[in-house]
This record gives C-alpha cells, sequence and structure tokens, in this order.
C-alpha cells in the first residue's frame, strides 16, 4: 500500500463515528494495538518522550521522534497518524520526512513549546498550509489533525474558551486541516456544542470523566484518542511488577499477560531495513 493509499484509508475511515484511535509509543505497543483489532493507529508524544527518558512537552529533536514513527509504520499494516507536536521547526521539512516514512495523518498543535502558550491563530494557518504543500509536493497526502489546546492549557477566562477554540478551529478547517482536535474537554454539553459549532471533524482525547466511546459518537465526535492513557497502563504494570519482584522476591506472570510466545510471534524473524 503506497503512502497516499494510506492517507485515503485514515481518511475514509474518518466515516465511521467515531474512528477510534489507541496511541502507540513504539513498534511493540503499535503491535499489540493493531493486534487488538484498530484499524489504525494514533502516536503518542508523550509515551515516545518517555521512552528517550524525557519529560513530555516538545523535548525532543525531530529525528528522534521519526525515527520513532519510522519503526512503528515499518511494524504495522495499517495507517499511522503521528503526533508531531509542535512540529520540530521547519513544519515543511518534517511533513516531507513523514510522508517519506510512510505515515497517513499527523497531529499538529498550536502549542509553540518554546515558553509561548500558543501561536497566533494565523502563524497557525500558515503552518497548515506548510504541510499541505510539503505533502502535495512530494507525491503524497497526509490526513492533518489539526490541534488547538485553548482547553488543554486553559487559556484565557473561561467564559472565553469556546468561543476561541471553535475560532481556531474552523480557521484551521479552512487552511486544510482534516480533523480538529480539541483536547481537554470532557462534558458531554461542550463537545455536542464543538460538534455543532466546529466545520468539520471533531477529534476529543478521552480523558476520565468523559463520556464513553459510544457516547462521544452519539454526540457526534468523528475521532477519539486517548493520548498516553494506555502507555501510563503499561508503566503501571512494570512498576507492579518490579516492585513484586524487588519487595517480595516474586516473579507470577499476571493472567493479562501475553505469553513468551505470542510476543515473540508478533514480529517478524529478520529486521527489516531502516531507512537513512
Amino acid at each position: 500500500m503506497s503512502q497516499s493509499d494510506r492517507a485515503a484509508c485514515l481518511r475514509q475511515l474518518h466515516a465511521e463515528r467515531p474512528l477510534v484511535l489507541p496511541n502507540a509509543w513504539d513498534a511493540a505497543s503499535a503491535r499489540v494495538i493493531e493486534r487488538a483489532g484498530a484499524k489504525a493507529i494514533a502516536t503518542t508524544s508523550a509515551g515516545v518522550s518517555w521512552t528517550y527518558g524525557r519529560r513530555d512537552g516538545q523535548t525532543l529533536r525531530r529525528d528522534e521522534m521519526l525515527r520513532t514513527i519510522d519503526h512503528i509504520v515499518q511494524t504495522v499494516g495499517v495507517p499511522v497518524s503521528a503526533d508531531i507536536e509542535g512540529g520540530y521547526g521547519d513544519v515543511f521539512e518534517t511533513v516531507r520526512c513523514l510522508v517519506a516514512i510512510g505515515a497517513a495523518g499527523m497531529n499538529l498543535e498550536d502549542s509553540p513549546g518554546d515558553g509561548a502558550v500558543l501561536l497566533s491563530p494565523e502563524a497557525q494557518v500558515e503552518r497548515i498550509r506548510a504541510a499541505r504543500d510539503a505533502a502535495r509536493g512530494t507525491g503524497g497526502d497526509l490526513v492533518i489533525n489539526a490541534r488547538t489546546d485553548v482547553f488543554l492549557f486553559q487559556v484565557g477566562a473561561p467564559e472565553t474558551r469556546f468561543a476561541a477554540a471553535v475560532h481556531r478551529a474552523n480557521l484551521y478547517r479552512a487552511a486544510g486541516a482534516d480533523c480538529l482536535f480539541v483536547p481537554g474537554v470532557i462534558d458531554a454539553e461542550t463537545i455536542a456544542a464543538l460538534v455543532r459549532a466546529i466545520d468539520g471533524p471533531l477529534n476529543i482525547m478521552a480523558m476520565p470523566g468523559a463520556p464513553s466511546v459510544p457516547q462521544l459518537g452519539e454526540l457526534g465526535v468523528a475521532r477519539v484518542s486517548v493520548g498516553p492513557a494506555i502507555t501510563q497502563a503499561a508503566l503501571g504494570a512494570t512498576h507492579r511488577a518490579a516492585t513484586q519482584l524487588l519487595e517480595h522476591g516474586t516473579y507470577g506472570v499476571p493472567e493479562e499477560s501475553l505469553s513468551f510466545a505470542d510476543a515473540n510471534g508478533m514480529f517478524a524473524a529478520q529486521a527489516p531495513l531502516m531507512r537513512e
């Protein structure tokens, strides 16, 4: 399947309401998620950052994130939407590399990671246009999920956040974004209002207190992801197993663990050639 075919497949999957995108942080987690039945996979910048021993929040270099995304794309057969945080400087070059890797989509947030809370809407519009131009310029395609962090970072007075998020989302849509991502919202009334006010498919990040996936679909949400939640669950399981070993000297395998044979059998006997 070509890169353009992967992007077309991901775009078509948004006709489901909602498309559920579990978030992976490395090739192994992506393969497990694929085997669980995911039709597409998103990555989590937090999870990838933690695998590099860094805090979340745009602490990675472009080459580090691209290396992880490359490994994931080579390992699974479903479309992959890459979380590229704020774009790592030159968005055009980052997107060009994503298309070459074979990613089907990307998240691009309006948090610059340079101390400022949010970019101006106009600056983010230009970055989205650059992303679209870069994908087309390589002869590829990319599903752009434009993220605004108005709610997540609690920007402005509470009563102004809804209008600000809608304004940004609609500008981003007009600039070429396929989907609009508004993380940090969990109450059903606000989510339903966002669906009505935003002129494009809405992505919600499911968090504690948010409606269930079927309920989000009923509200009109097009796409659901979970950010670092699965990574946190995996780290929690690791902590519990290590604590059991270190404090009690026991190492029983939890019932939900994969057997060695099952885990090992998920991967190719010979590693594929890595791209330069």
